[in-house]
């Protein structure tokens, strides 16, 4: 399999494209690519029976591509503990490397790897990291738009972005901390986010990529 079709099935599997269809414009936002490569793509999927599409809805991950998804997303993530643990990574700089490295990484050696790593259950970014042969299946999360003002809310899990992990530096915000939702601004604006050490304002289109727990 082609690092692209692993790209397209890891990015599936973190929308929550195990237990839900995600549409083409998810898949264009996260791999900032045009919508006919997409379509293309998933067409590809379609006839390798790695995906199900359902016209205007999306697609899901059959059986077969949720366990090859898995995979991925375990090589992917136990090479993210590595080198921000080991190698002093900050959490929005691992994706690249971390994205190398697991196109080159046998069953084998991630199997190593775990054992060093003493068997992390959670990479930098909140993502569960499975076991040998397990599935990948997030909790279920509402995201940090989906929540009013007055919510009290615990940062769980934000996609392996790029670019949401640079911007989510940029403010500020990290893995774990909880805050007070205080304003959300009209029209798809800003959501400020209080605690008693800082003020926060994310935008709606990160906020739509970020799985908070209510407190």
């Amino acid at each position: 399999m082609t690092p692209n079709r692993e790209d397209y099935l890891k990015l599936i599997l973190e929308l929550g494209g195990d237990q839900v269809k995600i549409n083409n414009k998810q898949i264009v936002s996260g791999l900032v690519v045009s919508p006919a490569s997409v379509s293309e793509m998933i067409t590809k999927l379609v006839k390798e029976k790695l995906v199900e599409h359902t016209p205007y809805q999306g697609v899901q991950l059959t059986t077969t591509g949720l366990k090859k998804a898995s995979a991925l997303v375990r090589r992917h993530r136990l090479w993210e503990v590595f080198l921000v643990e080991h190698l002093k990574y900050s959490w929005n700089e691992v994706h690249d490397d971390a994205e190398v490295l697991e196109h080159v990484t046998s069953e084998t050696l991630a199997d190593h790897l775990d054992d060093y790593l003493e068997h992390p259950s959670y990479c930098p970014h909140g993502g569960m990291i499975p076991k040998i042969d397990q599935l990948v299946h997030e909790k279920k999360r509402e995201k940090l738009s989906d929540y009013p003002v007055g919510a009290k809310i615990r940062i769980a899990r934000v996609l392996d972005e790029r670019e949401l992990l640079d911007y989510l530096v940029s403010i500020d915000l990290g893995i774990n901390e909880e805050y007070t939702i205080t304003d959300i601004a009209a029209y798809e604006g800003d959501i400020t986010l209080k605690n008693q050490k800082k003020t926060v304002q994310v935008s709606y289109k990160a906020a739509n990529t970020i799985f908070v727990d209510k407190l």
